[in-house]
Protein backbone atom coordinates (compact mmCIF):
# COMPACT_ATOMS: atom_id res chain seq x y z
CA UNK A 1 0.00 0.00 0.00
CA UNK A 2 1.61 3.20 -1.00
CA UNK A 3 1.49 6.42 1.01
CA UNK A 4 -1.33 8.22 -0.37
CA UNK A 5 -3.57 5.24 0.03
CA UNK A 6 -2.14 4.21 3.57
CA UNK A 7 -2.99 8.38 4.26
CA UNK A 8 -6.49 8.15 2.63
CA UNK A 9 -7.60 4.63 4.39
CA UNK A 10 -6.07 6.37 8.21
CA UNK A 11 -8.17 8.99 7.49
CA UNK A 12 -11.33 7.38 6.27
CA UNK A 13 -10.58 5.16 9.47
CA UNK A 14 -10.61 7.96 11.72
CA UNK A 15 -13.72 9.73 10.23
CA UNK A 16 -16.02 6.56 11.01
CA UNK A 17 -14.59 6.33 14.29
CA UNK A 18 -14.91 10.22 15.15
CA UNK A 19 -18.83 9.57 13.80
CA UNK A 20 -18.85 6.53 16.33
CA UNK A 21 -17.82 8.28 19.23
CA UNK A 22 -19.99 10.78 18.56
CA UNK A 23 -23.17 8.76 18.21
CA UNK A 24 -22.45 7.35 21.30
CA UNK A 25 -21.86 10.56 23.11
CA UNK A 26 -25.10 11.52 22.17
CA UNK A 27 -26.92 8.40 22.91
CA UNK A 28 -25.23 8.69 26.26
CA UNK A 29 -26.28 12.49 26.37
CA UNK A 30 -30.06 11.52 25.60
CA UNK A 31 -29.93 8.61 28.07
CA UNK A 32 -29.17 11.13 30.61
CA UNK A 33 -31.80 13.81 32.10
CA UNK A 34 -30.66 16.85 31.10
CA UNK A 35 -30.70 17.93 35.50
CA UNK A 36 -29.35 14.96 36.93
CA UNK A 37 -25.54 15.73 36.51
CA UNK A 38 -26.65 19.30 37.29
CA UNK A 39 -28.52 18.48 40.29
CA UNK A 40 -25.69 15.77 41.91
CA UNK A 41 -23.46 18.88 41.38
CA UNK A 42 -25.46 21.46 42.89
CA UNK A 43 -26.22 18.46 46.32
CA UNK A 44 -22.27 17.85 46.06
CA UNK A 45 -21.77 22.02 46.62
CA UNK A 46 -24.63 22.47 49.13
CA UNK A 47 -23.03 19.60 51.19
CA UNK A 48 -19.32 20.95 51.22
CA UNK A 49 -20.58 24.11 51.75
CA UNK A 50 -22.75 23.90 54.80
CA UNK A 51 -20.21 21.92 56.54
CA UNK A 52 -17.50 24.83 55.93
CA UNK A 53 -20.17 27.02 56.93
CA UNK A 54 -20.70 25.38 60.48
CA UNK A 55 -17.04 24.76 60.79
CA UNK A 56 -16.60 28.67 60.68
CA UNK A 57 -19.57 29.36 62.82
CA UNK A 58 -18.36 27.37 65.54
CA UNK A 59 -15.39 28.65 65.65
CA UNK A 60 -15.98 31.76 66.33
CA UNK A 61 -18.79 31.47 68.50
CA UNK A 62 -17.69 30.45 72.12
CA UNK A 63 -19.69 29.09 75.44
CA UNK A 64 -23.27 29.31 75.65
CA UNK A 65 -23.38 30.78 72.01
CA UNK A 66 -22.13 27.52 70.15
CA UNK A 67 -24.50 25.63 72.22
CA UNK A 68 -27.19 27.71 70.98
CA UNK A 69 -26.26 27.89 67.43
CA UNK A 70 -25.67 24.58 67.12
CA UNK A 71 -29.50 23.93 68.97
CA UNK A 72 -31.03 26.45 66.38
CA UNK A 73 -29.12 24.62 63.47
CA UNK A 74 -31.10 21.12 64.62
CA UNK A 75 -34.65 22.87 65.06
CA UNK A 76 -34.60 25.05 61.66
CA UNK A 77 -33.67 21.92 60.03
CA UNK A 78 -36.30 19.79 61.68
CA UNK A 79 -38.68 22.13 61.46
CA UNK A 80 -37.75 23.62 57.86
CA UNK A 81 -37.39 20.77 55.65
CA UNK A 82 -39.28 18.52 58.19
CA UNK A 83 -42.53 20.07 56.79
CA UNK A 84 -41.89 22.05 53.66
CA UNK A 85 -40.13 18.93 51.60
CA UNK A 86 -43.31 16.87 51.73
CA UNK A 87 -44.84 19.84 49.89
CA UNK A 88 -41.89 20.07 47.45
CA UNK A 89 -42.00 16.77 46.48
CA UNK A 90 -46.10 16.65 45.95
CA UNK A 91 -46.02 19.97 43.89
CA UNK A 92 -43.51 18.38 41.71
CA UNK A 93 -45.63 14.83 41.64
CA UNK A 94 -48.41 16.91 40.64
CA UNK A 95 -46.87 19.55 38.34
CA UNK A 96 -44.94 16.63 36.25
CA UNK A 97 -48.82 14.81 35.95
CA UNK A 98 -49.99 17.65 34.53
CA UNK A 99 -47.14 18.47 32.59
CA UNK A 100 -47.69 15.05 31.04
CA UNK A 101 -51.54 15.27 30.56
CA UNK A 102 -50.71 18.63 28.56
CA UNK A 103 -52.79 20.68 31.62
CA UNK A 104 -51.15 24.41 33.17
CA UNK A 105 -50.17 23.89 36.86
CA UNK A 106 -50.80 27.96 37.74
CA UNK A 107 -53.99 26.87 39.71
CA UNK A 108 -52.49 24.15 40.92
CA UNK A 109 -49.20 25.97 42.57
CA UNK A 110 -51.66 28.73 43.72
CA UNK A 111 -52.92 26.31 45.83
CA UNK A 112 -49.92 24.91 46.90
CA UNK A 113 -48.83 28.45 47.87
CA UNK A 114 -52.07 29.01 49.86
CA UNK A 115 -51.36 25.77 51.72
CA UNK A 116 -47.78 26.11 52.50
CA UNK A 117 -48.73 29.55 53.49
CA UNK A 118 -51.29 29.02 56.17
CA UNK A 119 -48.68 26.20 57.33
CA UNK A 120 -45.71 28.82 57.34
CA UNK A 121 -48.51 31.23 59.36
CA UNK A 122 -49.25 28.25 62.06
CA UNK A 123 -45.22 27.38 62.31
CA UNK A 124 -44.06 31.32 62.76
CA UNK A 125 -47.01 31.87 65.41
CA UNK A 126 -45.88 28.97 67.26
CA UNK A 127 -42.12 29.93 67.24
CA UNK A 128 -43.44 33.57 68.27
CA UNK A 129 -45.60 31.72 71.17
CA UNK A 130 -42.10 28.78 72.30
CA UNK A 131 -39.74 31.98 71.90
CA UNK A 132 -39.62 32.94 75.54
CA UNK A 133 -39.05 28.98 76.74
CA UNK A 134 -37.16 28.06 74.30
CA UNK A 135 -34.90 31.63 74.59
CA UNK A 136 -34.24 30.68 78.02
CA UNK A 137 -33.85 26.68 77.57
CA UNK A 138 -31.19 26.98 74.52
CA UNK A 139 -31.05 29.79 72.98
CA UNK A 140 -28.46 31.22 75.80
CA UNK A 141 -31.22 34.24 75.73
CA UNK A 142 -30.80 35.59 72.58
CA UNK A 143 -33.71 36.64 71.23
CA UNK A 144 -32.40 37.41 67.72
CA UNK A 145 -32.90 33.51 66.94
CA UNK A 146 -36.43 34.40 66.74
CA UNK A 147 -36.08 36.76 64.36
CA UNK A 148 -33.80 34.10 62.29
CA UNK A 149 -36.68 31.22 62.97
CA UNK A 150 -39.19 33.36 61.30
CA UNK A 151 -37.17 34.27 58.38
CA UNK A 152 -35.97 31.04 57.98
CA UNK A 153 -39.53 29.91 58.01
CA UNK A 154 -40.61 32.17 55.13
CA UNK A 155 -37.94 31.33 52.79
CA UNK A 156 -37.86 27.97 53.33
CA UNK A 157 -41.46 27.81 52.52
CA UNK A 158 -40.65 29.79 49.25
CA UNK A 159 -37.56 27.84 48.44
CA UNK A 160 -39.35 24.30 48.52
CA UNK A 161 -42.23 25.70 46.81
CA UNK A 162 -40.18 26.97 44.18
CA UNK A 163 -38.05 23.34 43.61
CA UNK A 164 -40.92 21.29 43.57
CA UNK A 165 -42.45 23.71 40.39
CA UNK A 166 -39.01 23.61 38.92
CA UNK A 167 -38.53 19.64 39.53
CA UNK A 168 -42.16 18.98 38.06
CA UNK A 169 -41.59 21.25 35.00
CA UNK A 170 -38.14 19.79 34.15
CA UNK A 171 -36.30 22.51 34.86
CA UNK A 172 -33.40 21.16 36.87
CA UNK A 173 -31.15 23.63 36.21
CA UNK A 174 -32.91 26.62 37.89
CA UNK A 175 -33.48 23.39 40.65
CA UNK A 176 -29.92 22.79 41.14
CA UNK A 177 -28.35 26.52 41.25
CA UNK A 178 -31.18 27.25 44.32
CA UNK A 179 -29.76 24.30 46.18
CA UNK A 180 -25.89 25.32 45.63
CA UNK A 181 -26.65 28.82 45.58
CA UNK A 182 -28.17 28.64 48.64
CA UNK A 183 -25.20 26.36 50.52
CA UNK A 184 -22.68 29.05 48.85
CA UNK A 185 -24.01 32.52 49.55
CA UNK A 186 -24.74 31.05 53.43
CA UNK A 187 -20.82 30.62 53.57
CA UNK A 188 -19.84 33.89 51.96
CA UNK A 189 -22.27 35.37 54.72
CA UNK A 190 -20.50 34.24 57.14
CA UNK A 191 -17.21 34.80 56.41
CA UNK A 192 -18.51 38.32 55.87
CA UNK A 193 -19.68 38.26 59.94
CA UNK A 194 -16.43 36.75 60.30
CA UNK A 195 -14.61 39.54 58.69
CA UNK A 196 -17.00 42.36 60.86
CA UNK A 197 -15.76 40.54 63.83
CA UNK A 198 -19.79 39.57 64.46
CA UNK A 199 -19.62 36.94 67.70
CA UNK A 200 -23.64 37.53 67.80
CA UNK A 201 -25.25 33.64 67.48
CA UNK A 202 -28.44 34.53 66.36
CA UNK A 203 -26.88 36.71 63.56
CA UNK A 204 -24.77 34.20 62.37
CA UNK A 205 -28.58 32.00 62.39
CA UNK A 206 -30.12 34.77 60.06
CA UNK A 207 -27.97 33.50 57.55
CA UNK A 208 -29.67 30.01 57.41
CA UNK A 209 -32.81 32.16 56.71
CA UNK A 210 -31.58 35.34 54.49
CA UNK A 211 -29.27 32.71 52.27
CA UNK A 212 -32.62 30.99 50.62
CA UNK A 213 -33.91 34.54 49.91
CA UNK A 214 -30.65 35.27 47.28
CA UNK A 215 -30.63 32.40 45.80
CA UNK A 216 -33.95 32.02 44.62
CA UNK A 217 -34.35 35.37 42.67
CA UNK A 218 -30.84 34.53 40.60
CA UNK A 219 -31.81 30.62 40.40
CA UNK A 220 -35.25 32.20 38.42
CA UNK A 221 -33.74 34.51 36.34
CA UNK A 222 -35.21 34.17 32.88
CA UNK A 223 -37.34 31.70 33.65
CA UNK A 224 -40.40 32.84 31.37
CA UNK A 225 -44.13 30.62 31.00
CA UNK A 226 -43.28 28.26 33.94
CA UNK A 227 -46.94 28.65 35.32
CA UNK A 228 -49.50 28.27 32.73
CA UNK A 229 -52.89 28.51 33.09
CA UNK A 230 -54.79 25.18 33.82
CA UNK A 231 -57.82 23.27 35.11
CA UNK A 232 -59.08 23.99 38.13
CA UNK A 233 -57.17 21.79 40.85
CA UNK A 234 -58.84 20.73 44.40
CA UNK A 235 -56.36 20.16 47.74
CA UNK A 236 -57.16 16.30 47.08
CA UNK A 237 -54.95 16.85 44.17
CA UNK A 238 -51.62 17.85 46.42
CA UNK A 239 -52.43 14.88 49.27
CA UNK A 240 -52.37 11.88 47.41
CA UNK A 241 -49.38 10.61 50.30
CA UNK A 242 -49.35 14.22 51.84
CA UNK A 243 -49.74 13.06 55.47
CA UNK A 244 -47.12 10.06 55.33
CA UNK A 245 -44.80 11.87 53.73
CA UNK A 246 -45.35 15.21 56.36
CA UNK A 247 -45.19 12.71 59.27
CA UNK A 248 -41.77 11.20 57.68
CA UNK A 249 -40.36 13.97 57.45
CA UNK A 250 -40.57 15.54 59.97
CA UNK A 251 -39.62 12.45 62.67
CA UNK A 252 -36.61 11.46 60.22
CA UNK A 253 -35.24 14.97 60.43
CA UNK A 254 -35.85 15.10 64.34
CA UNK A 255 -33.95 11.31 64.83
CA UNK A 256 -31.10 13.16 62.87
CA UNK A 257 -30.87 15.58 64.92
CA UNK A 258 -31.62 14.33 67.73
CA UNK A 259 -28.32 14.00 69.92
CA UNK A 260 -28.36 18.03 69.44
CA UNK A 261 -31.63 18.74 70.53
CA UNK A 262 -31.22 16.14 73.08
CA UNK A 263 -28.09 17.40 74.33
CA UNK A 264 -29.21 20.95 74.55
CA UNK A 265 -32.15 20.01 76.31
CA UNK A 266 -31.25 17.48 79.13
CA UNK A 267 -28.11 19.29 79.84
CA UNK A 268 -27.76 21.17 82.82
CA UNK A 269 -26.11 23.98 84.44
CA UNK A 270 -23.36 21.72 85.36
CA UNK A 271 -22.65 20.39 81.68
CA UNK A 272 -22.32 23.98 79.91
CA UNK A 273 -19.08 23.01 78.53
CA UNK A 274 -20.07 19.60 77.31
CA UNK A 275 -23.09 20.69 75.73
CA UNK A 276 -20.77 23.67 73.90
CA UNK A 277 -18.17 21.20 72.86
CA UNK A 278 -21.10 18.49 71.79
CA UNK A 279 -21.38 20.44 68.87
CA UNK A 280 -18.03 20.40 67.76
CA UNK A 281 -18.14 16.39 67.88
CA UNK A 282 -21.41 16.16 66.34
CA UNK A 283 -20.41 17.83 63.12
CA UNK A 284 -17.18 15.51 63.09
CA UNK A 285 -19.41 12.56 63.29
CA UNK A 286 -21.16 13.96 60.27
CA UNK A 287 -19.22 13.27 57.88
CA UNK A 288 -20.50 10.33 56.56
CA UNK A 289 -23.61 12.20 55.85
CA UNK A 290 -20.87 14.60 54.09
CA UNK A 291 -20.07 11.26 52.41
CA UNK A 292 -23.02 10.44 51.93
CA UNK A 293 -24.32 14.10 49.93
CA UNK A 294 -20.71 13.41 47.60
CA UNK A 295 -21.98 9.81 46.82
CA UNK A 296 -25.40 10.99 46.12
CA UNK A 297 -23.79 13.61 43.62
CA UNK A 298 -21.54 11.54 42.33
CA UNK A 299 -23.92 8.21 41.69
CA UNK A 300 -26.85 10.68 40.61
CA UNK A 301 -25.94 11.09 36.55
CA UNK A 302 -25.13 7.34 36.43
CA UNK A 303 -28.38 5.79 37.52
CA UNK A 304 -30.57 8.77 36.09
CA UNK A 305 -28.58 7.72 32.90
CA UNK A 306 -29.13 3.84 33.34
CA UNK A 307 -33.14 5.00 33.75
CA UNK A 308 -33.02 7.40 30.96
CA UNK A 309 -31.95 4.28 28.22
CA UNK A 310 -34.40 1.88 30.05
CA UNK A 311 -31.86 -0.18 31.66
CA UNK A 312 -34.07 -1.23 34.38
CA UNK A 313 -31.89 -4.23 35.83
CA UNK A 314 -28.76 -1.98 35.76
CA UNK A 315 -30.68 0.82 37.29
CA UNK A 316 -31.43 -1.54 40.39
CA UNK A 317 -28.76 -2.75 40.16
CA UNK A 318 -26.62 0.25 40.95
CA UNK A 319 -29.39 1.01 43.44
CA UNK A 320 -27.87 -1.74 45.67
CA UNK A 321 -24.50 -1.37 44.82
CA UNK A 322 -25.22 2.58 46.47
CA UNK A 323 -26.66 0.76 49.08
CA UNK A 324 -23.48 -1.48 49.82
CA UNK A 325 -21.52 1.47 49.59
CA UNK A 326 -23.15 3.56 52.11
CA UNK A 327 -22.96 0.92 54.08
CA UNK A 328 -19.32 0.76 53.04
CA UNK A 329 -19.02 4.73 54.29
CA UNK A 330 -21.05 3.88 57.75
CA UNK A 331 -18.71 0.90 58.74
CA UNK A 332 -15.42 3.29 58.00
CA UNK A 333 -16.91 6.31 59.17
CA UNK A 334 -17.16 4.68 62.67
CA UNK A 335 -13.37 3.58 62.46
CA UNK A 336 -12.22 6.42 61.16
CA UNK A 337 -13.89 8.19 63.54
CA UNK A 338 -12.60 6.30 66.63
CA UNK A 339 -8.90 6.50 65.10
CA UNK A 340 -9.03 9.74 63.57
CA UNK A 341 -11.45 11.45 64.88
CA UNK A 342 -10.15 13.44 68.03
CA UNK A 343 -6.79 13.97 65.98
CA UNK A 344 -9.35 15.70 63.17
CA UNK A 345 -11.86 17.20 65.85
CA UNK A 346 -8.74 19.13 67.47
CA UNK A 347 -7.61 20.26 63.99
CA UNK A 348 -11.26 21.67 63.20
CA UNK A 349 -12.31 22.99 66.24
CA UNK A 350 -10.47 24.56 68.85
CA UNK A 351 -12.38 23.38 71.74
CA UNK A 352 -12.96 19.89 70.43
CA UNK A 353 -13.13 17.38 73.78
CA UNK A 354 -14.85 14.35 73.11
CA UNK A 355 -13.24 11.31 73.77
CA UNK A 356 -12.44 8.62 70.49
CA UNK A 357 -15.45 6.01 72.23
CA UNK A 358 -17.87 8.79 72.30
CA UNK A 359 -17.33 9.66 68.80
CA UNK A 360 -17.33 6.98 67.13
CA UNK A 361 -20.46 6.15 68.83
CA UNK A 362 -22.02 8.83 67.58
CA UNK A 363 -20.74 8.24 64.04
CA UNK A 364 -22.36 5.03 64.41
CA UNK A 365 -25.07 6.48 64.63
CA UNK A 366 -24.89 8.81 61.56
CA UNK A 367 -23.70 5.36 59.44
CA UNK A 368 -26.72 3.57 60.31
CA UNK A 369 -28.55 6.60 59.78
CA UNK A 370 -27.72 7.38 56.17
CA UNK A 371 -28.02 3.58 55.61
CA UNK A 372 -31.88 4.25 56.54
CA UNK A 373 -32.17 7.18 54.53
CA UNK A 374 -31.33 5.25 51.37
CA UNK A 375 -33.84 2.18 52.14
CA UNK A 376 -36.39 4.93 53.11
CA UNK A 377 -35.93 6.10 49.20
CA UNK A 378 -36.24 2.65 48.19
CA UNK A 379 -38.82 2.00 50.12
CA UNK A 380 -41.02 5.22 48.85
CA UNK A 381 -40.48 4.64 45.44
CA UNK A 382 -41.86 1.24 46.07
CA UNK A 383 -45.11 2.70 47.67
CA UNK A 384 -44.46 2.28 51.15
CA UNK A 385 -44.77 6.10 52.16
CA UNK A 386 -47.19 4.69 55.52
CA UNK A 387 -44.13 2.01 56.25
CA UNK A 388 -41.84 4.92 56.11
CA UNK A 389 -43.25 7.27 58.39
CA UNK A 390 -43.71 4.48 61.01
CA UNK A 391 -40.54 3.47 61.43
CA UNK A 392 -39.35 6.85 61.41
CA UNK A 393 -41.62 7.56 64.54
CA UNK A 394 -40.63 4.17 66.06
CA UNK A 395 -36.86 5.35 65.91
CA UNK A 396 -37.49 8.49 67.20
CA UNK A 397 -39.75 6.98 70.08
CA UNK A 398 -36.52 4.39 70.92
CA UNK A 399 -33.94 7.27 70.87
CA UNK A 400 -35.87 9.61 73.02
CA UNK A 401 -36.85 6.18 75.54
CA UNK A 402 -32.96 5.79 75.67
CA UNK A 403 -32.18 9.56 76.48
CA UNK A 404 -34.56 9.08 79.37
CA UNK A 405 -33.38 5.97 80.99
CA UNK A 406 -29.67 6.58 80.88
CA UNK A 407 -27.87 9.04 83.24
CA UNK A 408 -24.33 9.95 81.54
CA UNK A 409 -25.30 12.70 78.95
CA UNK A 410 -23.00 12.16 76.43
CA UNK A 411 -24.12 8.56 76.33
CA UNK A 412 -27.62 8.95 76.92
CA UNK A 413 -27.88 11.44 73.16
CA UNK A 414 -25.41 8.99 71.54
CA UNK A 415 -26.54 5.60 72.30
CA UNK A 416 -30.39 6.58 71.84
CA UNK A 417 -29.14 7.81 68.34
CA UNK A 418 -27.33 5.31 67.43
CA UNK A 419 -30.47 2.53 68.88
CA UNK A 420 -33.22 4.79 66.89
CA UNK A 421 -31.21 4.56 63.65
CA UNK A 422 -31.08 0.31 64.30
CA UNK A 423 -34.44 0.26 64.96
CA UNK A 424 -35.65 2.56 61.99
CA UNK A 425 -32.83 0.60 59.48
CA UNK A 426 -34.39 -2.80 60.35
CA UNK A 427 -37.87 -1.84 60.28
CA UNK A 428 -37.28 -0.36 56.86
CA UNK A 429 -35.20 -3.38 55.76
CA UNK A 430 -37.41 -6.02 56.12
CA UNK A 431 -40.48 -3.59 54.68
CA UNK A 432 -38.07 -3.27 51.40
CA UNK A 433 -37.88 -6.99 50.97
CA UNK A 434 -41.17 -7.95 50.84
CA UNK A 435 -41.97 -5.10 48.27
CA UNK A 436 -38.55 -6.14 46.55
CA UNK A 437 -41.07 -8.06 43.98
CA UNK A 438 -42.80 -5.15 43.11
CA UNK A 439 -39.70 -3.69 41.64
CA UNK A 440 -40.29 -5.78 38.31
CA UNK A 441 -43.45 -3.55 38.03
CA UNK A 442 -41.94 -0.45 38.81
CA UNK A 443 -41.70 2.16 36.46
CA UNK A 444 -37.41 3.96 37.08
CA UNK A 445 -39.47 7.24 37.04
CA UNK A 446 -40.48 6.58 40.34
CA UNK A 447 -36.87 5.45 41.81
CA UNK A 448 -35.20 8.41 40.09
CA UNK A 449 -38.33 10.42 41.50
CA UNK A 450 -37.15 9.04 44.76
CA UNK A 451 -33.43 9.37 44.94
CA UNK A 452 -33.50 13.15 43.50
CA UNK A 453 -34.55 15.07 46.41
CA UNK A 454 -32.01 14.60 48.95
CA UNK A 455 -33.94 15.90 52.25
CA UNK A 456 -30.75 15.63 54.55
CA UNK A 457 -28.62 17.99 55.57
CA UNK A 458 -25.74 17.77 57.48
Amino acid sequence: MDGSRLSGWCHANMDTMKAKITAGAAKVKDAVPDGAALIGLGIAIASISAYVFVVLTLNTLDGGAKAAFSAFWAVIFVVGPGFFLPMEQEVGRAVAYRKVQGDGSRQLVAKAFKLGAGLTALLIIAAIALSPLLSKEIYNGDQFFTVAVVVSLVSFFLMHLARGVLAGEGRFRPYAEIIAIDGVVRLLMAIGLVIAGVTSAGVFALCIGLAPLVALPFALRGQRQVLQPGSDAPFGELSKNLGWLLAGSVFMQALAYSPLLGVNSLGGTADEEIVAGFASAFFIARIPVLAFGAIQGVLLPKLAGLAGGGKKDEFKSGLEKMLMLVVGVAVVGTVGAFVLGPTVGKILFKDFTMSASGLALLAAGSGVFIIALTLAQALMALGGHKMTAIAWSLGLVVAVSCMAVIEDLELRVDLGFLLGSVVTTGMMFVAVLRRRARMDDLGVGALVEAIEHEPIEI
